[in-house]
């Protein structure tokens, strides 16, 4: 069994694959490089000369061999490798007729805890609507959550406004669900590390599960910076794609959770390294997800096998387009993941419907201040 070719899909905002072999097995991932999949899509076809006629069963010769024959690595490149590797480990499967799950080592866990984004249960402007939002939540049986804590126009506050604002929607969230029930607060870098700190010590007693991206991920050091000076923990790395940043995270004070992204960080073969590495640190795994069902179905797999996993973040999926654009989406049941039983990731794509989708172009973050100068820090 050899590669024989790989196509592509632009779907909505990410890189969507299919390798298929000279005996007709195919496979499907999905890669995660957001508004600029369309150099991730022009790598892939470029790897597809690289790739044809290789085994599919050598996926870190694979890995090393696209990833180390040219000098210049990028995002754009990892996320291609991702959607590729994801299908390869679907051919496995398939190959050997095991959920990829049994491929990776077994079941860790029997289920796997999901932790939606609140920004998915209702539009999200002041403290009353992120408590409702969060009581939605709750209802639907989920026992975490994450969000991001910002209120309308809040590049437009000033300081002392920002902090309190904030501050608030902590509080109410955590009013709204009770001590029973996990939050996770997401800066999405709209701080700069001194603001951030002063946020940190004041939603310090809500008791927040995570802590995450506090700054801009341009620095690992300033990232240990900000952690030798708060006390919640850390959870950071969506933006990066390789085991030697997450190394380097690793070692850096306060960081409690890693969150490669399957669809960016170099599919099942790059993320269970980075896992281990963690494992080696006590620390947690917690992924960021660009929200594909393709990548939903991955992260279950991995999340099964692998021990030092704790979340999977993700927006509901049933009742959306995501339902005619795959097969089979993941399952969830009183706020977990089921581990599906099929061979491979168990999930296929329905190309005629992805074409009708076609690509969603984001606006971006366009946050401005007063100055008209760029809010993200």
């Amino acid at each position: 069994m050899n590669i024989e070719k790989i196509e592509t899909w632009l779907v909505e905002r990410w890189l969507t694959v299919r390798v298929t072999c000279d005996d007709g097995t195919y496979g499907v991932g999905e890669g995660n490089f957001w508004s600029y999949a369309e150099a991730s899509e022009a790598i892939a076809h470029r790897i597809a000369d690289d790739l044809r006629g290789t085994d599919p069963r050598d996926v870190d010769r694979i890995w090393n061999y696209v990833y180390r024959k040219y000098s210049f690595r990028s995002p754009a490149l990892t996320a291609a490798m991702s959607a590729i590797d994801v299908a390869l480990w679907d051919i496995r499967g398939k190959r050997l007729q095991a959920p990829v799950w049994d491929l990776l080592g077994g079941k860790f866990r029997d289920r796997v805890r999901a932790i939606p984004l609140l920004g998915s249960f209702g539009a999200l402007d002041d403290p009353a609507s992120f408590a409702k939002a969060a009581r939605a939540v709750k209802a639907d049986a989920y026992t975490a959550l994450k969000m991001t804590p910002f209120p309308k126009d809040w590049g437009l506050k000033p300081y002392p406004e920002l902090i309190r604002q904030n501050t608030a929607i902590v509080e109410a969230v955590r009013d709204e669900v009770g001590w029973d029930f996990d939050i996770g607060v997401e800066i999405h870098r709209n701080m700069s590390p001194s603001e951030s700190v002063v946020f940190a010590g004041q939603i310090e007693k809500y008791l927040p599960y995570f802590y995450e991206d506090p700054i801009a991920p341009d620095s690992v050091l300033s990232m240990g910076d900000v952690g030798r000076q708060i006390r919640l923990p850390l959870a950071v790395g969506e933006r990066n794609n390789t085991i030697w940043e997450f190394r380097e995270y690793c070692q850096q004070p306060g960081v409690a959770f890693l969150k490669p992204d399957i669809g960016l960080a170099g599919g099942f073969t790059h993320v269970r390294k980075i896992a281990a590495l963690a494992e080696g640190f006590h620390i947690r795994m917690a992924p960021h997800h660009f929200l594909g069902p393709i990548t939903t179905m991955a992260l279950v797999h991995i999340a099964a096998a692998t021990p030092n996993w704790d979340v999977n973040e993700f927006n509901p999926e049933h009742g959306t387009f995501k339902e005619k654009i795959v097969t089979n989406l993941a399952k969830v049941k009183d706020g977990f993941f089921e581990l599906p039983e099929e061979p491979g990731l168990g999930i296929d794509i329905v190309v005629d419907e992805m074409e009708k989708l076609g690509r969603t172009f984001s606006s971006g973050e366009t946050a401005r201040r007063p100055d008209g100068s760029i809010a993200l820090r």
